[in-house]
């Protein structure tokens, strides 16, 4: 038994021991310094305010590889870049959904342009029969052309109404 403690204390107290403890307590300082700087990242691109940023890296910090354990599992899901992408396009969805309207037929949502629902056909909107240009329903008049459907009469154009000029010689 004597011989087997002697033989364990030879392998402990050789320099080949002592060297392979310290390259092993190296690559364990390095591993958490860069977990360390890894949640310090992470954090970062996940959270906007500092003072958390902060909290997060002094836990990786103060409790070696526990630390980062515990941030991983309480990191927000999405980065901010992520986020901020998502509340974009829910923007520009909102945006688009207060631009069309439903039609009153169906109520499928349709776009201010459509002349008809292309859900159910019904005809939102007429053409001019004089300037073929989208018509209103309300409109009592084109306002593009002047075509009155009421007299059936489209106005002169405005190059045909004469101009009034200034009799030269007069002051």
């Amino acid at each position: 038994m004597d011989s087997l403690f002697e033989t364990i204390n030879k392998i402990i107290n050789s320099p080949v021991w002592t060297l392979a403890l310290y390259v092993l307590a190296f690559c364990v300082v390095v591993l958490w310094l860069a977990l360390v700087l890894w949640t310090y990242k992470d954090a970062r691109k996940r959270i906007e305010d500092p003072v958390v940023v902060a909290v997060a890296v002094l836990t990786s910090l103060v409790l070696p590889f526990m630390g980062t354990v515990v941030y991983a599992i309480l990191r927000p899901a999405e980065y901010l870049a992520e986020v901020r992408e998502r509340e974009l396009e829910v923007r520009a969805m909102e945006q688009e959904l207060q631009i069309m309207r439903a039609c009153p037929s169906c109520g499928e949502l349709i776009k201010p342009e459509y002349v008809a629902c292309p859900n159910c056909r019904r005809t939102l909107r007429t053409t001019c029969p004089s300037c073929e240009r989208v018509q209103e329903p309300s409109w009592k008049l084109c306002p593009y052309c002047g075509y009155d459907p009421r007299t059936r009469r489209v106005p002169p154009p405005v190059d045909a109404v004469p101009e009034f000029h200034a009799v030269e010689g007069r002051e």
